[in-house]
């Protein structure tokens, strides 16, 4: 073989090895003993996400990051915490932030909470695995009580306005019920913060949004229970009313995955994740699985 083909053949060699490097470092896994041995767990939260986690003069807060510390805690390891952004779906998330990564080469995150607990969602992402859900999510109303006389159906929202947050569950919920026979009532905001600060400012009689959404707002404001009544309405249509959050590893981490769901049981045992709740105003109902 002459000299110029060692050498190419050389090269060649050495790119797919580098390549083969390239390929399987983002697919890497976390299992528990590693997680273990390192000391601290990566857990990845989504940033303005109230009441579950956020950043406030740069420190994050909320149910989730509470949370994410209990479990780091249960697994005698520190917290090692990522606030992302959210993306235009849950999936393009899972494969930014669990097993393929940024073009910048962060982190891969152990865990991420906060994650829909969806046999659909986990069927379509073979890539990660779900583990045992924490909490239970409903969409809901809030209304005044001098305004409404009461607010037992959707037909309650004639002649009244409605906050909700544009491009929400709540919004498409609203948006196609009956027909998009109350569209019309509808006054859209950018964020669900904007729509709750509109209904305490008295800028509309009807919240809509998550419960636990409307629950910490209500709290955060100190608003009146008894004046600010939380109704949930059945409204048909295709639009999910009522889902479980829990969280996500990638697939070859399912011994992390159950370490997890084991901290997530013993906390609600413990009464722990009740009192995290309560401690923004939202109440908890523990979860049943899927």
């Amino acid at each position: 073989m002459r000299a110029i083909d060692v050498r190419v053949l050389r090269r060649c060699r050495l790119l797919l090895v580098a390549c083969g490097l390239l390929l399987a470092a983002p697919s890497l896994a976390r299992p528990l003993d590693e997680v273990v041995a390192s000391g601290f767990l990566r857990v990845a939260l989504y940033g303005d996400n109230l009441p579950f986690s956020s950043e406030e003069a740069g420190r994050p807060r909320g149910i989730d990051v509470d949370l994410a510390r209990a479990i780091a805690e249960k697994l005698g390891v520190k917290l090692d915490l990522r606030i992302v952004d959210a993306g235009e779906n849950v999936d393009g998330d899972f494969r930014l932030n669990l097993w393929k990564g940024d073009l910048a080469g962060s982190p891969l995150a152990d865990l991420m909470l906060h994650v829909p607990n969806d046999r659909q969602l986990a069927i379509r992402n073979e890539q990660i695995f779900l583990t045992t859900p924490y909490f239970d999510q409903h969409l809901a109303f809030a209304y005044r009580k001098g305004k409404l006389e009461g607010f037992s159906a959707i037909r309650d929202i004639e002649g009244s306005e409605v906050a909700v947050e544009g491009a929400s569950a709540s919004d498409l919920m609203l948006l196609t019920a009956e027909g998009g026979r109350y569209r019309q009532n509808l006054r859209h905001f950018r964020d669900f913060g904007g729509a709750a600060q509109a209904y305490l400012a008295g800028e509309a009689p009807i919240l809509a949004g998550t419960r636990a959404g409307i629950e910490a707002a209500l709290h955060a404001a100190g608003a009146a229970p008894e004046e600010n009544p939380i109704v949930e309405i059945a409204v048909p249509g295709l639009v999910k009313t009522r889902w479980e959050i829990g969280g996500a590893v990638r697939t070859d981490s399912r011994d992390l995955a159950y370490a997890v769901g084991d901290a997530v049981t013993a906390l609600i045992a413990e009464g722990r994740l009740r009192a995290i709740c309560e401690a923004y105003g939202v109440s908890f109902t523990a979860p049943k699985g899927y």
